[in-house]
């Protein structure tokens, strides 16, 4: 981990358990080592350090571009392991960078829907992850999280102190990869999806 991943690991971990009623189900499901995938739902724009503190080594994230672009934040996250998506176009090199990461033994985030869900019921999963997973044959860990909707969901400025849940499955395995299917991506992305809707 950067100084920087760790400073904001501590902080997240931290104001999540005193915040938000923080806790962790399944934790013995999460891939530490080698090569994996973390596939979640999203709802709120704390999920992503939620999901991050529930694994204990430096994952990767994909997040908006324009991100990069907030004043003093911006230049910060690429020491988080932020991995810029420009979603204006279909960025493949964006999918290319997580690929990268997780054929280098790494680990990577990715929520399949896309962005986050308007009404906190889960979406139709999008083939990029569907993609990743052809291209690497990395085993995928879904998780689930509980609650991120309620404290902190699209059009709200102040998050609500709820208690907030990060459930953690078992990892789903694929033995196709390297496939240039695009039916593949979309039936991995579903099998995916069904996997973590039914945590």
């Amino acid at each position: 981990m950067t100084c920087w991943y760790l400073l904001g690991y501590s902080l997240s971990k931290a104001m999540a358990k005193t915040f938000f009623h923080y806790r962790v189900v399944g934790a013995e499901n999460m891939i530490e080592e080698g090569p994996c995938i973390i596939a979640a739902n999203h709802c709120s724009y704390l999920d992503p350090p939620l999901v991050g503190v529930a694994c204990q080594r430096a994952i990767h994230y994909l997040a908006r571009k324009s991100l990069l672009d907030i004043p003093v934040l911006g230049p910060i996250l690429p020491q988080l392991n932020v991995i810029p998506v420009d979603q204006k176009n279909a960025d493949r090199s964006a999918l290319m960078g997580a690929i990268r990461v997780v054929r280098n033994g790494g680990v990577v985030l990715i929520f399949p829907e896309g962005s986050r869900s308007p009404d906190g019921k889960l979406q139709p999963a999008q083939p990029g992850i569907g993609m990743i997973v052809a291209k690497t044959g990395a085993p995928v860990v879904p998780v689930r999280v509980s609650g991120s909707f309620q404290a902190f969901p699209r059009g709200t400025a102040i998050p609500r102190f709820v208690p907030v849940k990060v459930t953690i499955g078992a990892p789903v395995l694929f033995e196709e990869s390297g496939t240039e299917d695009r039916a593949f991506y979309q039936k991995a992305s579903n099998r995916i999806m069904d996997a973590v809707a039914a945590l």
